[in-house]
């Protein structure tokens, strides 16, 4: 686990050999990691109200979504569930967390930790944990879901960092297993990864409200690397004959030895 400092002020946080946060402490805005952009698109999009969101994140590294929340959503109550306390200790002294947040840091699992919260309490869940550039098995099963599901209020997002090797079966799985709970199955993806050209990073978006698809088809056409929609129709035709995990699922495919993870 290390950080490493840029000429700009930026810093990138590194734990198991991988890439995992990029955070300038002087401007929230910037989001570095594709997949983080995403997630803030799906939100600017899906929530573009400035009010407060009560968000809960499975897996904390720099906290960068975090502060994006605290800048666009002033005044939100967010959990984040990161059991590796040394890397919190270290990011809170190296790249504090603004003045004014409710960002209250949770030593504990994402298992551990969605289980004591209470039923809806939640407007979005992000799962953004990695073990050894792995999402771990017991973080896509059924069980976990479930427990996700009583979390979430009705209207709620759960959005997923999942990362897939060509052509992306692994992520078929996911999004069959949550299409078993969830009516609405959404995906946010480069359009190199979505075309199997490489491993890469897949944000999943599940909720049991409808999307509105002309929206994040043009949120897509605004991030920074070129990107896709792909609405709840068309995950269900490309997740047609994928076998959903069952009460626990299976980790994702491992990176490939010179990583997963392309900054700009």
């Amino acid at each position: 686990m290390s950080i490493s400092w840029d000429q700009h002020g930026g810093a990138t946080i590194e734990r198991d050999g991988h890439p995992q946060s990029y955070v300038d402490p002087d401007d929230p805005l910037l989001l570095v990691f594709e997949y983080v952009e995403h997630f803030a698109l799906v939100l600017e999009t899906l929530r573009p109200d400035p009010a407060p969101l009560a968000i809960t994140h499975v897996g904390g590294a720099g906290m960068t979504l975090p502060r994006w929340v605290h800048h666009v959503h002033p005044g939100s109550p967010q959990i984040v569930l990161e059991p590796d306390v040394a890397l919190t200790d270290l990011v809170r002294k190296e790249l504090p967390l603004p003045r004014g947040h409710r960002i209250r840091v949770r030593p504990q699992t994402g298992q551990v930790g969605i289980c004591g919260l209470r039923v809806g309490s939640a407007d979005v869940v992000v799962l953004d944990a990695y073990d050894e550039g792995q999402v771990p098995g017991d973080l896509v099963g059924t069980w976990w879901l479930g427990e996700v599901d009583r979390v979430l209020a009705r209207d709620g997002l759960l959005l997923i960092n999942a990362s897939d090797a060509p052509p992306l079966r692994w992520v078929a799985r996911l999004c069959a297993t949550l299409a078993t709970r969830f009516e609405h199955v959404g995906q946010l993806v480069l359009r190199e990864v979505a075309k199997g050209k490489s491993f890469g990073n897949v944000v999943v978006v599940a909720s049991h409200q409808r999307f509105d698809d002309a929206r994040m088809t043009r949120a897509a056409a605004r991030a920074s690397f070129p990107s896709m929609w792909r609405g709840s129709a068309q995950v269900r035709r490309l997740i047609a004959g994928a076998s959903p995990f069952q009460e626990m699922g299976e980790p994702s495919p491992p990176p490939p030895p010179l990583g997963v993870l392309r900054r700009r």
